[in-house]
């Protein structure tokens, strides 16, 4: 049984709209997929311990982690460090970076929980910083070039090994996803991607 393993992004939630549409053409297509989609941590650290406790609880080779902006930031982690295929949506490569602006309060948009992101948080994801990646072919890039948060360009010259799908227009939340929520199963079907 293949397992579908959605991590959300910053101040997102298991609600998220592109969690809700791979779970439901799961369902719809009565493909044997088991799909599983956590609220994670805050915590950087304890989110990808979140994640990679589960993947352990299957064969590598029968699990797809999709990440979703910082979601796919930890998902590019966990597949460098774990060796799962991965799908990533407007991933973050920099997130140690890209949201130092956003060290103080915050609040989480799906679940209300307030809490105060910090300079450790910002550490905890300089140390998973991936600058290279050393298996690029266990991945697939899929990237909006209306993002708003996150460079399109940027990504394309990160993963530039890794398969690509780039999509005009559309923004950082990918709200035409559901145009491509199929690729998302056509790639769990894959075969077992070798090192």
């Amino acid at each position: 049984m293949k397992l579908i393993i959605y991590a959300h992004g910053f101040n997102s939630s298991s609600s998220s709209y592109k969690a809700r549409l791979i779970q439901r053409l799961i369902r719809e297509q009565g493909s044997h997929v088991d799909f599983w989609c956590p609220n994670l941590p805050h915590w950087p650290k304890e989110a990808v311990a979140v994640l990679r406790n589960k993947i352990k609880t299957v064969s590598i080779d029968e699990v797809v982690l999709v990440g979703s902006s910082l979601g796919g930031f930890y998902a590019t982690y966990l597949s460098e460090q774990l060796g799962c295929r991965s799908i990533v949506i407007n991933p973050a490569i920099t997130p140690h970076i890209g949201l130092k602006n956003y060290v103080g309060l915050q609040k989480n948009l799906y679940t209300n929980e307030e809490y105060e992101f910090t300079n450790q948080h910002l550490e905890q994801l300089e140390i998973m910083y991936t600058p290279k990646l050393e298996n690029p072919k266990r991945l697939l890039l899929m990237h909006t070039t209306g993002d708003e948060l996150l460079d399109w360009r940027v990504a394309l010259q990160f993963y530039k090994d890794s398969k690509r799908l780039i999509v005009s227009g559309s923004d950082h939340g990918f709200s035409n996803f559901e145009d491509y929520v199929d690729i998302v199963l056509s790639h769990t079907s894959c075969v077992p991607l070798s090192n």
